[in-house]
């Protein structure tokens, strides 16, 4: 029969995660990145299809698109950004972290929390990583070519996201001048 554990951490729990999560980053200061994700990446690869709890589970779930952010150039995470992301996936492949990967069923459980307070802290730049590579895969395809063919950089993402919004801004004036409901009094639409 299974059994729901709920577990509440509290800001001075979440603070032991945090220096841990600083400790890493310096640690692994003078560690390639490549090497740090090959090594996440490796850890991902063992642990796939692993019974592990849906908490867990869904945090592993989510280390590919962090590794993605970390490696994609054309999105240009910030440097410090990029440090953090890195910094969890060093935690994630370090088999000896605060509850050694090889203890069943909590193993990853300090794993997932390290990866969810990265998720946390870069939610808007995940969001807008997501939004990114929805944008560079519309265009690659409007192009007709291959999605990682595409040379795209988050400025042009930027700069066709700012186009849309004034796009919309637009239509939404001329929408209400069509309507009838609002009319212009300082200026004359002819």
């Amino acid at each position: 029969m299974p059994m729901d554990i709920n577990i509440q951490l509290s800001d001075d729990d979440l603070q032991y995660f945090v220096k841990g999560m600083h400790d890493v980053e310096e640690s692994v200061k003078e560690t390639p990145d490549e090497q740090i994700i090959a090594a996440a990446q490796e850890l991902l690869d063992r642990t796939r299809g692993a019974s592990v709890p849906p908490f867990i589970a869904e945090r592993l779930g989510s280390v590919e698109s962090l590794i993605s952010l970390a490696r994609d150039v054309g999105f240009g995470l910030p440097d410090a950004d990029r440090r953090r992301v890195l910094a969890a996936l060093a935690y994630l492949a370090d088999p000896k972290d605060a509850i050694p990967d090889a203890v069943p069923v909590l193993g990853f459980l300090d794993d997932a929390i390290m990866i969810e307070l990265c998720r946390q802290d870069l939610r808007f730049e995940i969001e807008a990583y997501d939004d990114f590579c929805e944008w560079r895969t519309d265009e690659a395809r409007s192009r007709g070519i291959d999605p990682d063919k595409l040379m795209a950089q988050r400025a042009d993402w930027a700069d066709a996201r700012a186009a849309e919004a004034i796009t919309l801004m637009h239509r939404r004036r001329r929408d209400s001048y069509a309507s009838g409901s609002w009319k212009p009094t300082l200026f004359r639409v002819g």
